[in-house]
This record gives C-alpha cells, sequence and structure tokens, in this order.
C-alpha cells in the first residue's frame, strides 16, 4: 500500500523510517532521490540505495549540506557496503513529458535497477511516482530524515556532477563543470551569446526564450 507522510527533525537523518518499516515486515528498503530538477541543462538523476543496517556509513546528510569533498567520500563508503541503482531521464524526456515527470521516471528506472527488490521504498518529496514496481512512502524532506533518503542525494549528486563535467569537456564554455547546468549569471551570458546547445531543456523558460528570440529574427 502506497502511503505519504511527512516527519521532520533537527537531528539529521536517522534510521527511524527504515526500522519502522522493517518492524511492519518490509525487510527490504529502499531510499529514492533525485537531483537536477533545477538545471536549464542535462538530465535529471535518480538513485536509490539499500543500506546495510549494520554497515551504514557515519555522517550521512541531505547532499546540498555537504562539502564535496566530503560528498565524495560518502559515495565511495555507500557504493562499497550498500545495494545502489543509478537512472536518468534524458533531456528529450524532460521536454517531452516535463520536469516532474522525468524525474519520476528517473527514480521508477532507478528502484526498477536495484540488484535485489525493495518491499518498501521510501520516496523523497510529497508526491510518488506513478509507476512503481514496489510499494512506496512520500518522505517531505526526506533526504534530512532518513539515511537511506540521505545516501541516495549523495549519489545522484555525484553521478550527475560527473555527467555534467562530461559534457562540458564536449559543450565548453558554459561552466557546466562547475555550474552543473544550473541558471548561474555565467551560465545564462553563455546561453545568449553561445546560443543553445542539444543539452538544454527547450521547455525551460530561459532557453525557451532563445529559441524564440533566434526564430524572431531569422524570420
Amino acid at each position: 500500500m502506497r502511503e505519504t507522510m511527512c516527519d521532520k527533525t533537527d537531528a539529521g537523518p536517522h534510521f527511524d523510517l527504515e526500522r519502522e518499516a522493517m518492524a511492519a515486515g518490509h525487510m527490504i528498503v529502499a531510499g529514492v532521490d533525485e537531483v537536477g530538477r533545477g538545471p536549464l541543462a542535462g538530465p535529471v538523476v535518480a538513485a536509490a540505495v539499500v543500506l546495510d543496517v549494520v554497515r551504514i556509513p557515519a555522517g550521512l546528510n541531505d547532499s546540498k549540506k555537504l562539502t564535496h569533498a566530503r560528498r565524495l567520500a560518502l559515495h565511495d563508503e555507500i557504493v562499497a557496503v550498500a545495494h545502489v541503482s543509478v537512472a536518468e531521464a534524458s533531456v528529450a524526456e524532460i521536454d517531452e513529458i516535463n520536469i516532474l515527470r522525468a524525474s519520476h521516471l528517473a527514480m521508477e528506472r532507478a528502484v526498477a535497477g536495484l540488484p535485489v527488490m525493495p518491499d518498501l521504498a521510501l520516496i523523497d518529496g510529497n508526491l510518488l511516482p506513478r509507476n512503481l514496481s514496489v510499494p512506496a512512502r512520500a518522505v517531505i524532506r526526506g533526504d534530512g530524515i532518513s539515511q537511506s533518503i540521505a545516501a541516495a542525494s549523495i549519489v545522484a549528486k555525484i553521478r550527475r556532477d560527473h555527467v555534467m563535467r562530461d559534457l562540458a569537456q564536449h559543450y565548453p564554455g558554459y561552466g557546466w563543470e562547475t555550474n552543473a547546468g544550473y541558471p548561474s549569471k555565467s551560465h545564462r551570458e553563455a546561453l545568449r551569446n553561445l546560443g543553445v546547445s542539444p543539452h538544454h531543456r527547450r521547455s525551460f523558460r530561459p532557453v525557451h526564450n532563445i529559441l524564440y528570440q533566434e526564430d524572431f529574427v531569422s524570420d
């Protein structure tokens, strides 16, 4: 049964939600999060993580609250001791079905790609992806509450940053190696000066406006 729940804490992520789920018979619990809803370019990336209850890396937290060095170290620890799956939704899919649905599509793919099928998925946010193959619960601000979701946020962030650094090598000038495709001032200026690349999200207003202006000028 799918259930939406909201919890909050000031003490950082914990394993209480996972333990409660296990006590209810859901022995394999995955945390799921995505990264990349806000950028103007690049895919949205989701991760699903099933932690080992006796080998939970110390210091798990919302990836946005960690330094890059700490995220990288934790990513390697997570991959070494947990079941991990990472998936994307492409720019074309984002433009076709919208960013929310694409984010959910990436989550669905990440869960489906796990080497063990979870009995329950804890999903960061207030909405559940519609086509998950397992029971799920939504956890508002879950990356600051659940250690499994926090681990997923770290993995997704590291993997997406790597994707954007790779794309930056092929499309220099937009600063993706540092801004990860987010609409920084320098990225917006580069977009106006260099034009729209194949990896920009054409459905996003700043990109759409530039394309519209280009079409208007060419007409």
